[in-house]
């Protein structure tokens, strides 16, 4: 990978996000509702609102807070959150593992499970176990994550009891240790396995897409020819060469899966940056709304960043320039 093209990729995080920024900054204060009424209540006066106006920065001019804001940013300050009074970045902080901790196991868990499930259906294509596996992921893929979350919590976790229902870790248990990983874990699976559902039905169609083309190819006829069978061409040639698509997906959905990651962690108390982003939409509360766009805007772009990389890993043929 040569270096020059990776930090030039890097520079170009600024523009994007700063226009990002730009646009979101004029959404948040177009959107109607007053987050001072959101924060102040309905039976204050006019005094009063003036004063939370003075004291938030909101009887300034659009522009000058704009522009107070970008420098605030550009030191390191996302602002002072409207409702709790915390620091915006502290409240990220706080819920940024959990969030990670979501989102890390369902992209694992969906990359690997889409892979393995495409290549075993590219084996006997139109087969059985192929038509099984593509009709499932075509509902799979068609399913909302919000429908499918509460489907889940129905069905499985109140009638069958294996898997808590809300939360990070058991309220009023102290575990340490292994009991306190393993008690994460549990309620870890109900939340993870929905949001990587829809995920895994679509990396299971591409990969058994691109197999079965690369099966297809001439090298794979030659190959077979000197005596590799079918598995080992499957395993050692047409997977590899398949998997550019499937780095391609995984690369750009990981903004679709912040996105499920607020619907998912409503629906099983999941304390993550999903339910803060709700919370702050709800309360019109501006520093909290627009410190999240700067984390997914940077997050996206860097898991671009990424994408271009591995690319190179998977197939040594690219060179960036």
């Amino acid at each position: 990978m040569n270096r020059r093209y990776a930090v030039r990729r890097l520079l170009q995080v600024l523009p994007a996000v700063a226009s990002i920024l730009i646009v979101t900054f004029a959404v948040v204060h177009a959107a109607p509702g007053d987050p001072v009424l959101a924060v102040a209540g309905q039976n204050g006066n006019e005094e009063y609102y003036a004063f939370m106006r003075e004291k938030f920065g909101l009887d300034r001019p659009l522009l000058q807070q704009f522009a107070t804001y970008t420098s605030n940013v550009l030191r390191g300050d996302l602002g002072v959150s409207f409702v709790q009074g915390q620091a915006v970045s502290d409240l990220i902080a706080e819920r940024v593992p959990a969030t990670l901790l979501l989102m890390g196991t369902a992209l694992a868990v969906s990359t690997v499970g889409g892979i393995a499930l495409g290549a075993l259906a590219a084996r006997r294509p139109f087969g059985p176990f192929d038509l099984a596996v593509s009709t499932t992921a075509l509902v799979g893929y068609a399913l909302p994550v919000f429908w499918l979350a509460q489907l889940a919590m129905l069905t499985i976790a109140f009638r069958t009891g294996w898997f808590p229902i809300q939360g990070m870790t058991t309220a009023r248990a102290d575990y340490t240790g292994l009991a306190h990983y393993a008690d994460v874990a549990r309620h870890l699976v109900l939340p993870a396995g929905v949001l990587a559902a829809s995920e895994v039905a679509l990396i299971t169609r591409i990969a058994r897409t691109g197999i079965l083309a690369e099966m297809s190819s001439d090298y794979i006829r030659v190959a077979q020819a000197k005596g590799l069978s079918a598995s080992g061409a499957l395993l050692h040639h047409a997977l590899r060469n398949a998997l550019l698509p499937v780095v391609t997906v995984v690369g750009t959905r990981i903004g679709f899966l912040f996105s499920g990651a607020v619907l998912v962690e409503t629906v099983f108390g999941w304390p993550g940056l999903g339910r803060l982003v709700l919370a702050a939409a709800q309360t019109r509360d501006h520093p909290v709304l627009l410190g999240m766009v700067l984390v997914v805007a940077f997050s996206l772009v860097l898991a671009n960043l990424i994408t271009d990389l591995v690319y190179s890993r998977v197939d040594p043929r690219i060179r960036y320039r």
